[in-house]
């Protein structure tokens, strides 16, 4: 029996979910998101920052996804009969998952771009001819066969609307599908932000970059202390840090700004900020933290450099090429999904940071359909700005009731996260009594 309700079409992407790209103004493509979003009025200094983030989050924001998939992975423990409900992003945790090969994983976004590029990741792993041709496509950079491998071997196999995105042409004429012959991981708003942090930290004498040369976590320690760590003191990163718009370009909204301050009693978030630099810096060797390769060298490592992503690791690629067909992509929320799921369906759910942007109703909405479409042992997982998790008081006691918070496991292995950007990480299981 399948786990969707039978108005359910999204088993087929072609079917469902490309005429909703297709077929929409322009204007209306991100609609779902900027609902999702905007909580005050517009003429309000709330609203406005809710708007502007609003705008600059309709693109593309996340070239790889910045939560650390083996860290979710421990949490989770995915076996071969588990259906998943994972909100997509860059989605490079959605194939790290598949590599465990689980009977159904369902993605969605509000993003359209984010859905284009999973769909586009999707086909890449199934149709690309060999794992070097994938690695090439995905991880390397200033390869224009990238783009002859698209056309060649991607294209035929896409969607209508997937194959629009990537074919129209942006405002200097070159297709987007040509950022590939580049690097992608330069691109989007998070790409953005970090070349403009280079700028930044190299008007004021550092450049981020070197850190790339350090041998040892000794000379990774030694120059995050003498290098990095004075930045933050100071007045203009000081200031830009106590603005709220000037880390939308790291995908912190309004809301979770906010969640980040209350850790401070300072106007500004850079002892938050220096802290969570330190963990990515400091407490993992750089051969082994590609997070850290995409910040200070904006890029992956070669391989005599260091280490891979899961999903592009040779031992991964065969079970994620012979399943892609189990990920189906849906361009909308994850309450709206849970909606048309059957109760007692869903295994693991992966809602990333999107909690923080929610209002009660939104949070009590979402766990309700969570709670009923649980099956027994269900596992939910999803990190937070600040370190505690935002459930307690907000989400009814009714519904936080049937579930276990897993707080000293959570806590374990927030310590393992490389991406170091949240503060929290945590995991709630469906309680035995409510099974």
């Amino acid at each position: 029996m399948t786990d969707l309700a039978p108005t359910d079409l999204a088993s087929s992407p072609r079917l469902a979910d490309a005429p909703r790209l297709a077929d929409a103004p322009r204007r209306r493509r991100n609609q779902k998101l900027r609902k999702a979003l905007i909580q005050h009025q517009p003429l309000t200094a709330s609203g406005l920052s809710e708007r502007l983030f609003g705008m600059l989050f309709s693109g593309l924001v996340y070239p790889q996804i910045w939560e650390d998939p083996a860290v979710d992975m421990e949490a989770m423990q995915i076996r071969p009969e588990h259906h998943i409900v994972t909100i997509g992003s860059g989605g490079c945790n959605m194939l790290a998952y598949l590599s465990a090969m689980p009977e159904r994983i369902d993605v969605v976004d509000l993003n359209r771009h984010h859905i284009a590029l999973n769909r586009l990741k999707l086909a890449a792993f199934r149709h690309l001819p060999a794992q070097g041709d994938l690695v090439r496509f995905l991880a390397r950079e200033d390869l224009a066969s990238n783009v002859a491998a698209y056309d060649r071997f991607i294209a035929p196999h896409l969607d209508a609307a997937t194959r629009s995105y990537w074919e129209s042409r942006k405002l200097n004429g070159r297709r987007r599908i040509a950022v590939f012959g580049a690097n992608l991981y330069r691109t989007g708003l998070l790409g953005r932000f970090i070349w403009l942090a280079h700028l930044l930290a190299r008007a004021h004498g550092v450049d981020p970059s070197e850190l790339i040369a350090t041998r040892s976590m000794r000379e990774q320690r030694q120059f995050f202390d003498q290098r990095l760590a004075p930045l933050f003191e100071r007045p203009v990163i000081r200031w830009l840090t106590g603005r709220k718009s000037s880390l939308f370009g790291l995908g912190i909204p309004p809301q979770q700004f906010d969640e980040l301050a209350s850790l401070s009693s300072e106007k500004t978030l850079a002892p938050v900020l220096r802290h969570r630099l330190e963990k990515l810096v400091c407490h993992f060797p750089l051969r082994h933290n590609y997070f850290a390769w995409q910040a200070f060298g904006r890029r992956y490592p070669l391989p005599h450099e260091g280490m891979l992503p899961l999903h592009l690791q040779p031992e991964a690629y065969e079970a994620i090429r012979d399943n892609v067909e189990r990920v189906h992509v849906h361009h909308e929320s994850v309450t709206d999904l849970l909606a048309r799921k059957l109760p007692g369906t869903v295994d693991r759910y992966v809602l990333l940071d999107a909690q923080d942007w929610m209002t009660d109703k939104q949070l009590n909405d979402l766990w309700s359909e969570i709670t009923r479409t649980a099956a027994p042992g269900a596992v939910v997982i999803f990190r937070t700005a600040a370190e505690r998790s935002i459930l307690d008081g907000r989400v009814s006691d009714t519904l936080l009731g049937q579930w276990h918070y897993d707080q000293a496991n959570a806590e374990a292995l927030n310590l393992k996260d490389r991406s170091a950007i949240y503060g929290g990480f945590h995991i709630y299981r469906r309680a035995a009594s409510a099974a």
